[in-house]
């Protein structure tokens, strides 16, 4: 059979731990039999990321500017156990970070679905798809224990020398403070990041913040999404058939519960931090997640969801048999190269993504699966295979 030809490269970003040796697996023995895999190679584990002072990452995000898709293998953030475990020059930032901030992106994620793996919601029926603005707010704070009575206050100086003053408190006691902040353009590109892939996929957008409370701050996150809605894309939903639907943060949550899926749910970055790990634990695990990063200038990057699996890659070391889940990172790469045929016009690279999707479902639902699967599946009686084994067992669907 002749493999499948790529015309445009896509970028490969290799990562860390258990999650690297699921990576060589899934191209060994799905991707490279069935394809003529064209990929800018980048190192992102983390021995490299130290050699070249994460330079790597940078690298690696400019090259997906270049090309316009990328795939991304899980990598480790380090800690201070991590600093002395590789013996790093400094403890190195977030490359999801990194990469986030150059290429402006967004970040949407949604469950797997796959019968026998229920949801713990029994009225979802489709998948829920979380938009998280991954840029500022408590994630960029500035944060001040304090120590008795005083006054605190938020001081804007103008360029101009000028100065504005808010009152935060006025303390007369011990207490703790925080300053979050957020910026106009990247509030902007959030926006149209989440306008653009409702109309990819041809599925209604929710957004929500908490207004009410907060006048100034998520009021201002949506004034600007119902602006840029009004002027760029109104026409463009409703050509397509789709809303786009503003609400409460908290009428939102009720509403999720009590809906069947099937639409995207924007949120500001703390609120997707937690909802997308609430959906994905409700439709099963962290494992079953697609996770893609969509730039307002037509970058894309796609990823696994969940981290390097760690505990599994110490067994791995010694030796030990291991039954780890590879799905999302399965679906990062048919992702990736269903996204490159698409902008290529490469219909043959398109329909591989969709059948090797097709593959690693139908192998779950036939009742073969990793561990974790099977802990809580429906299905009677699972088999439970090894990592590799699980791996084969797709390929031999294919």
């Amino acid at each position: 059979m002749a493999k499948i030809k790529m015309n445009t490269p896509i970028v490969e970003m290799d990562g860390d731990e258990m999650t690297r040796i699921l990576w060589k697996m899934i191209k060994d023995h799905l991707l490279e039999p069935f394809i003529e895999l064209n990929t800018e190679y980048y190192d992102l584990g983390l021995e490299h990321r130290n050699e070249t002072d994460d330079q790597v990452t940078v690298d690696s995000a400019n090259a997906t500017k270049k090309y316009k898709v990328a795939v991304k293998c899980a990598t480790i953030t380090p800690n201070a156990a991590r600093m002395t475990e590789y013996d790093l020059k400094e403890m190195w930032k977030s490359p999801n970070g990194t990469i986030r901030a150059i290429l402006d992106g967004t970040v949407f994620r949604a469950p797997i679905v796959v019968e026998g793996i229920e949801p713990c919601v029994r009225n979802w029926k489709k998948p829920i798809t979380i938009a998280r603005h991954a840029y500022g707010d408590v994630y960029k704070g500035s944060e001040m224990k304090i120590p008795g009575a005083g006054k605190v206050e938020l001081v804007y100086t103008a360029e101009d020398g000028s100065e504005t003053r808010e009152l935060v408190h006025d303390f007369d006691s011990a207490g703790i403070v925080q300053g979050m902040h957020n910026i106009s353009q990247s509030i902007e590109s959030f926006a149209r990041s989440c306008f653009n892939y409702a109309l990819d996929i041809k599925q209604d957008l929710w957004f929500a913040t908490k207004d009410t409370i907060s006048k100034k701050y998520d009021h201002t996150f949506k004034d600007i999404f119902q602006e840029i809605f009004d002027a760029e894309y109104k026409e463009k939903f409703e050509a397509a058939g789709i809303t786009y639907f503003y609400t409460l943060i908290d009428d939102a949550v009720a509403r999720v519960m009590k809906s069947e899926g099937g639409y995207i749910w924007a949120c500001k970055n703390y609120d997707g931090d937690v909802m997308s790990d609430m959906i994905s634990s409700a439709f099963g695990s962290l494992a079953m997640m697609t996770s893609v990063l969509v730039s307002p200038d037509g970058y894309y990057e796609y990823e696994a969801a969940h981290g390097t699996v760690q505990r599994h890659y110490y067994k791995h070391l010694e030796g030990e048999e291991t039954s780890t889940n590879s799905v999302a990172t399965i679906f990062a790469w048919s992702g990736a190269l269903r996204k490159r045929g698409e902008l290529d016009g490469n219909q043959e690279l398109m329909e591989f993504a969709d059948r090797l999707e097709k593959a690693t479902i139908d192998t779950i639902e036939e009742g073969k699966m990793t561990k974790d699967l099977a802990l809580i599946t429906t299905i009677k009686n699972p088999v439970v295979l090894n990592s590799e084994e699980f791996i084969k067992a797709i390929a031999g669907k294919m």
